[in-house]
């Protein structure tokens, strides 16, 4: 049996906490707030809603769903490109021109919220039915500003049939596992590398991360206030991310244009960390009976599996002038079975966790893993000036894996500039 979703409108306004013409909450000390109780009834109105790539060109037909259920409301969706986007968002946050809802990637929620811009998340939705890493990603100084309203995260793909050659046919669940398993397919199985690994550049940090937070990383110090990069924890998944370059099992001269699936199908590389995407991905590119020639499994543990958790959240801007239909569509995408619906157009794994439960999610045996690995998967800080400031964790470990730098010394030259611009809090 399908569970039925927790997430509800109030339908009263004692359900709610009572705000302040603020909206300031009982947890006034800490700075969080709630947005006020979003009204019953059934929507009406007209809303403007931003999305990115291609949930922007497929929301209109679920959308549509929404309409029909709530007669006299109109949901009209602007595609955006994600190259633009950001910079759209911006300026039309200085502007006051932002549209009533918007899909906003989880690593602009500082900024934005920095900017006054979002609406704080009504009391009476319930934050735990979402992945607790994807939650977080909505959370800014102790206030939720919208909701996760899809998830990914990354696991190690890898070629059964050539780890077997390798003489494995377990996959490994430890660092050291990991590293055997990358030599054996190298040396047994006639692998050119053992694993690809992204040789530093942009967004590098989404793959040393997870060996990070797998061991025990904090990227925060000083109660959440500021950056913590040269932790011993960093060190070490830095230190151990950089083996596998210094020891000929990872590319460090990698392309700058990925040729992560024809290295894969043909066993150039045989394993490699990505996200749910890969799978239609490789399985395209390798053709009939491919899909049984791969798994996946969740990044192996130093202390605790952990990966980064990424997707894109919904929010609501605080100068719509349709608060209450923006939040209940905000609400109603949230619903477990409208989650499903979402995944069977556009393949976006659901942020509930409950939906996860659908046959449509659990009988795929790859993707129950994504599910499982999502439980302990983490979110990088929700400062303003994450962007900028891990541009120069990206470009410390270029140095790192390409050159052989000290990644000790690199990661205090992050830290240093992660201190000289701030967190913009």
């Amino acid at each position: 049996m399908r569970r039925k979703s927790t997430i509800t409108v109030a339908g009263a306004a004692a359900l709610a906490l009572t705000l302040s013409a603020c909206g300031r909450d009982a947890a006034e000390s800490t700075g969080a707030q709630t947005g006020k109780a979003v009204n019953t009834g059934a929507a009406t109105g007209t809303i403007t809603v931003w999305a990115m790539g291609a949930e922007g060109e497929k929301l209109p037909e679920l959308a549509k769903e929404f309409e029909t259920a709530n007669p006299g409301s109109k949901v009209n969706v602007t595609a955006i490109p994600w190259d633009a986007a950001h910079d759209k968002f911006t300026t039309a946050i200085t502007a006051n021109k932002t549209p009533d809802v918007a899909m906003v990637g989880t690593t602009w929620m500082g900024e934005f919220a920095g900017m006054d811009a979002l609406d704080p998340t009504p009391g009476e939705i319930d934050k735990s039915v979402f992945f607790e890493g994807a939650q977080k990603t909505t959370e800014v100084a102790g206030t939720s500003y919208g909701i996760p309203w899809y998830v990914e995260t990354r696991l190690v793909y890898y070629r059964t049939d050539l780890a077997q050659k390798a003489g494995i046919t377990t996959p490994p669940t430890d660092w050291q596992g990991l590293k055997d398993m990358a030599k054996a397919m190298k040396e047994k199985a006639g692998a050119k590398y053992g694993i690809g690994l992204q040789a530093g550049g942009v967004g590098s940090w989404q793959s040393v991360m997870p060996f990070a937070w797998s061991a025990g990383a904090d990227l925060t110090k000083d109660d959440g206030k500021a950056y913590n990069f040269d932790s011993p924890e960093v060190l070490k998944a830095a230190e151990y991310y950089k083996s596998f370059f210094d020891e000929g099992l990872a590319d460090k001269a990698a392309p700058a244009t990925p040729t992560t699936e024809p290295d894969f199908v043909s066993g150039k590389v045989p394993m490699f960390i990505s996200g749910p995407w890969m799978m239609s991905a490789v399985e395209k590119a390798g053709g009939a009976g491919f899909k049984e020639k791969y798994d996946v499994m969740q990044i192996p543990a130093d202390k605790e599996s952990s990966s980064f958790v990424g997707g894109s959240n919904l929010v609501v801007f605080k100068n719509t002038k349709e608060r209450d239909t923006s939040w209940k569509f905000v609400q109603w995408l949230a619903e477990p079975e409208t989650q499903v619906k979402w995944y069977g157009i556009s393949t976006d794994l659901p942020s509930v966790k409950s939906a996860w439960e659908d046959p449509a999610m659990s009988a795929d045996k790859k993707l129950a893993v994504f599910g499982k690995q999502l439980e302990t998967a983490q979110a990088p800080p929700s400062f303003p000036t994450w962007e900028q400031v891990v541009t120069s964790f990206d470009t410390e470990m270029e140095k790192v894996t390409k050159t052989a730098a000290d990644p000790a010394a690199a990661l205090k030259t992050v830290q240093s500039q992660a201190e000289s611009i701030g967190t913009g809090n």
